[in-house]
């Protein structure tokens, strides 16, 4: 990968994400539940706490399971429900080490199309249906991946100049113009209720 991604908005967790396959797809399983930036810099925190400047899909899939719990507990956690998010992690790069040898950019190295992609990134533990839309949509805009019919796969996420997802977040102005966009989401979906 070399693109620039900047997801979380911190340098060095910004250049792990660009270089790292899986790091980037771990910032979008931790992505729920919490800032886009806190989710985005948890693989360079993971990383930094088991020692390493990667992550190693083989190395989390071994790792004894509740000593990886107090891993990504370990203040500041990792994310806001660092349990069940250690186990989620965990359970993606055990898929990953057995359906890909650990090797995160198999996913999408040799896909035939967009609907293969999705399929999947779909596949993947903690993946659903929107989650592999917007990590598809990532890897189109801003990674280059882009095997024929890729926007249509990534549905409304695929649109350019959409400002939907962080396939989207270029630098702070697109953030804003992205959480402007949930807000209006929210608020729309809190009137259709009420």
């Amino acid at each position: 990968m070399d693109a620039t991604l900047h997801l979380a908005q911190q340098e060095e967790a910004d250049a792990l994400l660009s270089r790292s396959p899986l790091a980037a797809l771990v910032g979008m399983l931790l992505d729920q539940q919490v800032p886009m930036e806190w989710a985005f810099a948890g693989p360079y925190t993971i990383a930094q706490r088991m020692g390493a400047d990667d992550l190693d899909a083989h190395d989390i899939a071994a790792y004894d399971p509740d000593a990886f719990v107090e891993l990504l507990s370990a203040k500041p956690a990792v994310h806001r429900y660092p349990g069940a998010m250690a186990g989620r992690v965990q359970k993606l790069c055990q898929y990953l080490v057995e359906h890909y040898e650990g090797d995160a950019e198999a996913v999408w190295r040799d896909a035939a199309d967009g609907k293969e992609l999705l399929r999947r990134l779909n596949e993947l533990p903690g993946f659903g249906k929107q989650k592999a839309q917007i990590f598809l949509a990532l890897l189109g805009k801003q990674l280059g991946v882009k095997p024929k019919g890729w926007r249509e796969a990534a549905g409304a996420y695929g649109e350019p100049k959409a400002f939907r997802s962080v396939a989207d977040i270029t630098g702070p102005d697109s953030l804003q113009k992205v959480r402007a966009h949930k807000q209006e989401m929210k608020a729309a979906a809190k009137a259709a209720k009420g």
